[in-house]
């Protein structure tokens, strides 16, 4: 029995799951800092690494799902990696707020 080629491991899938992985680790980077009140530099770098590749991903594709493109991966790793971007801009900006000296 020959497998199919929707359970091969192709460059489009590879590059989302890359880009998916980014965006879920800047998902947790951001959630850490906003609750530690740190900065979120992280995670807006690893966010925006999984948006910059899903995009790339669904730019390329020229097929929908189940073609070996990555099509689906691609708009995940775009989805994560702007809740990641989210996170580490709401993490800044908490962090700013309380390294700011208060006015007494």
């Amino acid at each position: 029995m020959l497998l199919s080629a929707a359970y091969e491991m192709t460059a489009g899938r590879t590059w989302s799951l890359i880009g998916a992985g980014a965006g879920t680790a800047g998902v947790v980077m951001g959630v850490l800092a906003w609750r530690r009140r740190r900065n979120g530099l992280a995670a807006l770098v690893a966010g925006g690494i999984g948006v910059l590749l899903g995009a790339a991903v669904v730019l390329v594709a020229k097929g929908g799902p189940g073609t070996g493109y990555g099509i689906v991966g691609g708009y995940v790793s775009l989805v994560v990696g702007l809740a990641a971007v989210v996170l580490g801009v709401l993490a800044k900006r908490r962090a700013a707020r309380a390294a700011a000296p208060h006015a007494s």
